[in-house]
This record gives C-alpha cells, sequence and structure tokens, in this order.
C-alpha cells in the first residue's frame, strides 16, 4: 500500500498539486475502505477522528481533486449522495453494482458482460463508447433471509 500512496502523491505533484498530509490521510481512508463506496461525510468522521483540523470542505475538495486526477471514481447510487471508490487501474470499464432497496446495501459485480453488445453499439452507430455504468436494484441475500 505505501507504493501505491507514493505513487499517488508523486503524480499528484507531477500535475502541480502540493503534497499535504490531510491529502494522503484522506487518501489513505479511501483505500483502507476501498470496498465500502464512502461518502465525502463518512470520509470527513473517518479523518476527524484523527485529525480534528480536516474539514469537511477540504475532504469535499480533496475528493473533488482526486476524481480529477483519476484517483477515484465518484459514484451515485440515485439516493442523493456521491460515493467514491478507488481508481486501482486495472479495469478498462467501471463494475457494475447490485443495490438493495431494503438496507442499502452495495455488492460489486466484477464480471462485465457488456463488450458484445459494446462492440455492436460501435460497429452499428459509429459511437465510440468511453465507459458504462450498469445498476441493479432488488433485495440482497441477507434481507431475504429475514423474510
Amino acid at each position: 500500500m505505501e507504493a501505491m500512496i507514493k505513487n499517488y502523491m508523486e503524480k499528484l505533484q507531477r500535475e502541480g498539486y502540493k503534497y499535504t498530509n490531510q491529502r494522503e490521510e484522506i487518501l489513505r481512508i479511501i483505500m483502507d475502505n476501498k470496498d465500502d463506496h464512502l461518502s465525502c461525510e463518512e470520509v470527513h468522521n473517518i479523518v476527524s477522528k484523527e485529525n480534528k483540523d480536516v474539514g469537511i470542505a477540504t475532504v469535499y475538495r480533496t475528493l473533488q481533486l482526486f476524481e480529477k486526477l483519476n484517483f477515484v471514481y465518484r459514484i451515485n447510487f440515485d439516493d442523493g449522495v456521491s460515493r467514491y471508490e478507488l481508481n486501482l487501474g486495472t479495469e478498462n470499464h467501471h463494475h457494475h453494482h447490485l443495490i438493495c432497496t431494503k438496507c442499502g446495501s452495495v455488492t460489486e459485480v466484477k464480471m462485465d458482460l457488456l463488450e458484445l453488445l459494446e462492440d455492436n453499439i460501435e460497429k452499428e452507430e459509429g459511437f465510440t463508447i468511453q465507459d458504462h455504468n450498469v445498476k441493479f436494484y432488488g433485495i440482497c441475500k441477507n434481507c431475504k433471509k429475514e423474510n
């Protein structure tokens, strides 16, 4: 993880931005919680436990900068809250998400079954697809067990 943080921080500086301890702390939180799709408020709650001087505006601006530099993806699950996910640089596309309408849990689906569809759209429509985002809404297995 240290090598990854170093790479991100070096890219930050190459792009003309200052390295700060606050930015590193926020990056570490995103990395430590990479499967949790944290909101700005959740990141702030975690960082403020260790560093009371980090305000919500700093977290918000830092996450915006990280998105601009492709360190993170911003994801919206149609509930009015932006969440952030670490960009590991290992995927050509974002993965898909299963969203439970009962408890709000989010599960990632790693398989990408849309490549053939994308190829057909590009061929038939002459449209170059840069990305796609698929969300499935339903009841998760834990909520099903409760019924």
